[in-house]
């Protein structure tokens, strides 16, 4: 069975033809959603239609990379200016290469002294267009240990839930009958107890020098509750049927297990950057797997390139991902009972501040490409026939 007709049956999630049209017929009630479960020894997503779902997912999507001034025309002439016809390639391309998700669309698009920052969000109608299963980052906070421009809020104060229940009316609202949606992030690479040289003058959020005393591991332990509380119930107030797949945790720096325990009761799923080899994110996420083993895993950003090229970030030169160290990472959470599935570090398709990805900017294929999508095809079949 080839990726195509796969999609056509519907066994990768509520994805395919006429979905719209399908979904505005049904009522609220009769909709499913995706959910976590536990089947033949493991963890599990499990989609709409009641399949279970181990998540490939593509991570870092954004089509401006299509207009550089040496990407020509190929905005206009391949995709007449229209996002709705371009998000229809990349569905194809995505399912053509063995992805079954879209991990998260931002993509890093700039990188200086006074701006880091990611590409938007997908609007509601942009997924709708994509039709295949796919998550969302919610802006709650900007803790990421290499954003440089917003100061952290108080996350006990009347400001922030406030914030947070006008991030949730804004867009939980509108996404919250979309079956194709897996669930929200919160942050990415949250500085609960570590910071950057360029972050150190608004992070960490927590003083990890505190964590030496019973009282001090009290208090982070609070401090996370509440943050897990607001954003939870902000989120459950408008949107009452997807998961919670909450902060993105950087599983290459520092990570309290105060807060850990702390989002336990408010999330699904544990979700971490790791930017190891594999016997790396077996080490790092395995620890977190026994402590807390009943709580499934995604590895929501990892990618691991040619071991001549350039790995620091931002790279000085483009770089490909390295097919081989894909595969043995991906056989790594197969391995591990607790893993829901691995989103790669895309992109979709390489700019100039990432330097790598799945396409150029003239849209046209990437030498690692046709190996990536081998060891999709690889991990597809296993999941379909666990």
């Amino acid at each position: 069975m080839n990726r195509r007709r796969f999609v056509e049956l519907g066994l990768m999630g509520a994805a395919g033809a006429g979905l719209n049209q399908v979904w505005a017929k049904e009522t609220p009630s009769s909709q499913h959603f995706f959910s976590v479960i536990q089947k033949g020894g493991r963890h599990w997503l499990q989609d709409p239609q009641g399949n279970p779902f181990w998540s490939i997912g593509m991570n870092h999507v954004d089509p401006a990379t299509l207009r550089y001034i040496d990407s020509g025309d190929v905005w206009n002439e391949e995709f007449g200016n229209s996002m709705q016809r371009w998000l229809k390639t990349v569905r194809e391309d995505l399912t053509e290469w063995g992805f079954n998700s879209l991990g998260w669309n931002q993509e890093a698009v700039i990188w200086n002294d006074q701006n880091r920052s990611h590409s938007r969000s997908f609007t509601f109608e942009e997924y709708q267009w994509l039709e295949m299963p796919h998550c969302h980052l919610l802006p709650f906070i900007e803790s990421h240990q290499w954003e440089v421009k917003t100061r952290l809020p108080d996350l006990r104060s009347k400001g922030f839930a406030d914030w947070c229940d006008y991030v949730a009316r804004d867009q939980c609202a509108r996404m919250k009958h979309d079956p194709n949606l897996i669930g929200y992030f919160f942050t990415d690479c949250p500085t609960w107890i570590h910071s950057s040289d360029a972050t150190a003058w608004k992070a960490p959020l927590f003083d990890p020098d505190m964590l030496k005393t019973p009282a001090g591991k009290r208090e982070l332990r609070d401090l996370a509750t509440a943050y897990y509380r607001i954003t939870t119930e902000a989120i459950k107030r408008y949107d009452p049927n997807h998961l919670i797949l909450g902060d993105r945790y950087d599983a290459d720096r520092p990570i309290a297990e105060e807060v850990l325990a702390a989002a336990q009761p408010y999330v699904d799923v544990y979700s971490f950057q790791c930017f190891a080899d594999a016997k790396g994110v077996q080490k790092r996420l395995g620890q977190w797997a026994d402590l807390f083993p009943e709580k499934p895993i995604l590895l929501a950003d990892n990618a691991r390139w040619h071991p001549t090229e350039h790995s620091g970030w931002p790279p000085k030169d483009t770089r490909h991902i390295d097919p081989a160290a894909y595969a043995e990472i991906m056989q790594t959470l197969q391995a591990m009972p607790q893993c829901i599935g691995y989103h790669l570090c895309g992109a979709y398709l390489r700019n100039k501040t990432r330097r790598y990805g799945l396409k150029d900017n003239q849209n046209q294929l990437a030498p690692s490409t046709a190996a990536i999508a081998a060891v999709n095809e690889s991990a597809r079949a296993w999941a379909t026939g666990f």
